[in-house]
């Protein structure tokens, strides 16, 4: 001790602060990733949609997000008080989540978890949705629902923290309060139009690569970081997060081959991501060998739980469902038979706990199966009650107009755009188009694909119709004088 000041290792504390660092580098990786996955008319307005998300929950967080999420003196189990309301008093004191570091710097750390969940959750929006309303959606949903669940698995009066549920990075707050609170808010905001759907693919798969290795870098420091201090579950952690992605990247990738005969770089994304998501809660309590069964797991449900979307009819257009929350309740629950006592005692501070079956502690799956029926249920009801409420606001309805869907979101929320080149028209159709298929009668025809087929596409060959004699003055109306001669389904 120091006067009145606790004495910590400052290789822990620079260890969290570099974790947190990596973690924020998250946010431009989701940004890419969900840039990439959209067509190229809305993909900025994801861009603006992460960033200024970001920006949102940085000020609900000091404002009254950490007091309401991990405030010591709060006994109810559900939410915290405002005793640190505007971090007042969050300074150096040992933290509620470790002793080994201060709560300034735990503050910092649990913040950047929170604007990620935040980043994912505003993939919802996906195509169709509004921005302003989605920031106001955004600080209401931080306050109701992510600072409970954050409250509930990791304040040391939580009553999930109290009756023994291990989540170890967030499987509940972060990736179910992400996932099931996407799907929330897609049921909420509806389906897009159906011809928006047709030959919808990413428009920009270099971008879906860039954006999940920057998430795989980050989700190092996620889950290492989680052990609070430079000792050895970190690196325990961040083993288990690496085996887990990797086997999670290559099951998803057979799984897609096994029917397109493809090695599809947005399926091996795809599945690397749901391994991640999976190592989150169960990263810092298993051995490195569980993370196998995990990934595998992980990468094969969470690629059949895409095809659930279509059964409940809800467009959750970049699958925030089955990636985040599908994974987060698999990593929960391989956590009630993996996780061990002697992982979570190499942090030197959690020394004595049970972990699930491999202790022979039989009642942890149940525990964990508690708790994921109840974070699933609060976060889905929830969500839509703030959704539903901030829609019937004057001036901040969720949903744009079908003319705004039609051009993008970009032209029409934010008026500059991801990867801009001169052009006549912003959509795929419209630019290829339009055809004259019926004499002269004006009635027009795009060639689509069916909905959902990502790799499938058409090969059409124009030639004019009639020749001009009047020079550049009818190029402008040469799409007027095209049509198409021969279609070609690739196999």
């Amino acid at each position: 001790m120091l006067g009145d000041v606790p004495s910590f290792d400052r290789g822990d504390i620079s260890f969290i602060v570099v974790a947190g660092a990596m973690v924020f580098l998250m946010i431009p990786g989701l940004a890419f990733l969900y840039s990439g996955l959209a067509r190229r008319k809305s993909a900025l307005s994801l861009i603006w949609a992460v960033f200024a998300s970001n920006a949102v929950v940085i000020f609900q967080w000091y404002f009254w997000g950490y007091t309401l999420a991990f405030s010591p003196t709060a006994t109810n189990g559900f939410i915290g008080n405002l005793k640190h309301f505007g971090l007042m008093n969050v300074m150096a004191q040992p933290s509620p989540g470790s002793p080994l570091i201060p709560e300034l710097v735990y503050s910092f750390f649990q913040m950047e978890f929170a604007c990620v969940t935040a980043a994912i959750l505003m993939g919802g929006i996906a195509e169709r949705g509004r921005v302003l309303p989605a920031m106001a959606f955004i600080f209401l949903w931080m306050t109701l629902v992510y600072c409970p669940l954050a409250c509930w698995a990791w304040a040391i009066n939580g009553w999930g923290f109290k009756w023994g549920v291990l989540d170890f990075a967030g499987g509940g707050p972060v990736e179910i309060g992400s996932g099931v609170g996407g799907l929330a808010y897609s049921w909420v905001l509806g389906r897009r139009q159906e011809k928006e759907l047709l030959n919808f693919r990413p428009h920009n798969v270099s971008m879906v690569g860039l954006g999940t290795s920057l998430l795989w870098f980050g989700w190092i420091g996620f889950n290492g970081g989680s052990a609070f201090g430079a000792n050895l579950r970190a690196v325990v952690a961040v083993w288990n997060t690496m085996i887990a992605a990797s086997f999670g990247g290559m099951v998803w990738c057979l799984l897609d081959y096994r029917i397109e005969r493809r090695w599809t770089m947005v399926g091996f994304c795809s599945g690397t991501i749901a391994g991640l998501v999976a190592a989150t809660p169960s990263s810092g309590y298993i051995h490195l060998w569980s993370s196998v069964v995990v990934g595998i797991l992980a990468g094969g449900l969470c690629n059949f739980a895409t095809k659930i979307k279509f059964l409940v009819r809800v467009d959750d257009a970049l699958d925030l469902f089955a990636e985040h929350a599908i994974g987060g309740i698999i990593g929960l629950l391989l956590n009630g038979f993996f996780a061990s006592g002697n992982i979570i005692a190499l942090d030197d501070v959690n020394v004595g706990f049970k972990g699930g079956w491999v202790d022979h502690n039989w009642k942890q799956l149940y525990i964990q199966f508690a708790y994921i029926c109840a974070t699933c249920a609060y976060t889905f009801v929830v969500t839509a009650l703030i959704a539903k409420f901030v829609d019937l606001v004057p001036g901040l309805h969720l949903r744009n107009t079908p003319e705004a869907e039609k051009l993008g979101m970009d032209e029409i929320e934010i008026g500059e755009f991801a990867s801009d080149y001169i052009e006549i028209r912003r959509d795929f159709t419209d630019g290829a188009a339009p055809f004259d298929s019926t004499d002269g009668k004006r009635e027009f025809f795009h060639p689509h694909v069916a909905a959902g087929d990502r790799h499938g596409h058409v090969e059409v060959d124009f030639h004019p119709r009639h020749s001009s004699s009047q020079g550049e003055s009818d190029d402008i109306n040469a799409s007027q004088h095209l049509e198409p001669i021969s279609e070609k389904p690739v196999a």
